[in-house]
């Protein structure tokens, strides 16, 4: 496009009587854009496009209030239903200068990468292949803005305490910290408010204190404020889950741990090909130290140990050495726990492999107690195995059992192998089918039933088995040369009373 000031030069020096190939050589324009600028004497026309769509303006607001905003929608219903020939871009230009676009369409503002200026973490929840079943983990990762370098874990649950234990893991690991944390508005670091109106919890911020960072939030619907956050979970998804297979929790955070701190931080960046071990040596010197000690954190739980010196924390039970059955003060730390007594350690247990219930555990290199914990579960897989094999209808019945709420399933179970071992298998058979059919889970009203139908079925007793050779066993044979006892004296009694 020729600018109106070489316009109106090409028209005056034509009315000057120059030439028109001259004006063109001199102006560095073609003759034919030399003779047009002079047919429309220096001005610059005014062009009315033929095709121009005129958008009704209230047509628009309607259609975005049917759709709910959604552009691709108002665009069909523009194009099928109102026959209206429009682009979808000069539909989402209308929209803007209306003042209705969406908000999540703005981009926050460009932030430039500076060393030590803040590090970024965020979660996202995935569901895996865990030891041969579907798991569902959240992934907690910290990325440094600047060096690139990044620090991955998993969990089965994330809450205040992990978010904690995941920073001083990951901040002791890399023994440095930026000054600011970019997070989202999670409820787990921010009081109240979002964005910059955010109030970070005191708990919080004197946690992130300790270690020389301060807690921001970002704006609503401005995740890409931690994009470089955002694009290690796009790699995770990308490069570390494909072709790896996890046998447990345990192995997925191991594998994890290799694939962000050693594999990760040595490898070039796409793009600018830094390698992000390099770079963090780099932005060490602008980077806070953290401290020279950094206390864990922790929760401190009240337990009372029972009877046989057993407390219970996380659905396991663990043994309190001493002869004394105290209230003790337990403090759960990230990877372990640790007993105490009135500020002295009595026991420290390392936590168990994800997913173990119900198991005791003694301090090592001791003796394990005799006695097992009180509340500890009685499984009864033997017992309901056991069943199972009897009858189909017995089957049914425990799958009844499985299904049905507020019920004490391996207790029960236990009761009705109890039954079967001093009943008839007819007489069991038949009362579990009617238990089946009344939908009855209460193992007295089940013995009830087991006389009923005996009372009118007239159910025989079964017979006691005697060994054929019980007279050879060495204990028999031991007590039949005892003195035979005198039994003389209760004949002599049913004579007096005949």
């Amino acid at each position: 496009m020729i600018d109106p000031d070489k316009r109106t030069a090409i028209y005056l020096l034509h009315e000057q009587g120059m030439g028109l190939r001259e004006i063109a050589r001199r102006l560095s324009v073609s003759v034919n854009a030399a003779r047009a600028i002079i047919a429309q004497k220096g001005i610059i026309p005014t062009i009315v496009r033929s095709d121009k769509i005129s958008l009704d303006s209230e047509l628009i607001l309607r259609l975005y209030h049917e759709c709910a905003g959604r552009l691709q929608r108002m665009h069909e219903k523009l194009t099928e239903e109102q026959a209206v020939k429009i682009g979808y871009s000069t539909l989402s230009r209308k929209v803007r200068e209306l003042g209705i676009g969406r908000l999540k369409n703005e981009r926050c503002a460009k932030v430039p990468d500076e060393p030590g200026a803040e590090m970024q973490h965020d979660t996202s929840d995935y569901r895996l292949s865990v030891g041969g079943r579907q798991l569902k983990v959240i992934a907690s990762l910290l990325y440094f803005r600047y060096s690139k370098i990044r620090y991955l874990k998993f969990y089965r649950s994330f809450n205040r305490f992990s978010m904690k234990c995941f920073f001083h893991e990951a901040l002791v690991f890399w023994g440095y910290c930026a000054s600011v944390c970019i997070i989202d508005n999670t409820n787990l670091a921010r009081l109240r408010g979002s964005g910059s109106h955010a109030v970070i919890c005191p708990e919080m911020e004197q946690f992130a204190r300790q270690y020389g960072f301060k807690y921001v939030c970002h704006k609503i619907g401005h995740a890409n404020r931690k994009a470089g956050n955002e694009r290690s979970f796009y790699t995770v998804e990308t490069n570390f889950f494909p072709g790896r297979t996890f046998d447990s929790l345990e192995d997925l955070n191991r594998q994890a741990l290799d694939w962000a701190t050693v594999r990760m931080v040595n490898r070039p960046v796409s793009k600018t090909r830094l390698i992000p071990a390099k770079a963090f040596e780099y932005e060490k010197a602008y980077l806070t130290q953290l401290p020279a000690f950094v206390g864990a954190p922790y929760l401190i739980h009240s337990r009372g140990t029972d009877q046989y010196g057993y407390v219970p924390f996380d659905g396991n039970f663990y043994w309190v050495p001493g002869a004394l059955r105290l209230d003790v003060k337990l403090l759960q730390y990230s990877r372990c726990i640790k007993i105490y007594y009135h500020r002295q350690e009595l026991a420290c247990y390392e936590l168990p492999p994800d997913g173990t219930k119900n198991e005791a555990f003694s301090p090592a290199g001791e003796p394990k107690p005799k006695q097992q914990p009180k509340d500890r579960k009685k499984p009864a897989g033997s017992e309901e195995k056991t069943l199972r094999a009897v009858s189909a209808d017995i089957g049914a019945y425990l799958d009844f059992l499985k299904t049905s709420k507020g019920v004490q399933k391996n207790r029960l179970i236990r009761a009705l192998y109890g039954l079967h071992q001093h009943m008839a298998p007819t007489l069991f058979i038949s009362t579990v089918k009617r238990a089946l059919k009344y939908r009855i889970t209460d193992i007295e009203t089940i013995e009830r039933m087991a006389l009923l139908l005996m009372k009118d079925s007239h159910h025989d007793l079964p017979l006691v088995q005697i060994d054929e050779n019980l007279k050879t066993r060495p204990s028999y044979l031991e007590g039949c040369f005892t003195d035979r006892v005198d039994l003389s004296v209760y004949d002599q009694g049913d004579d007096d009373n005949g």
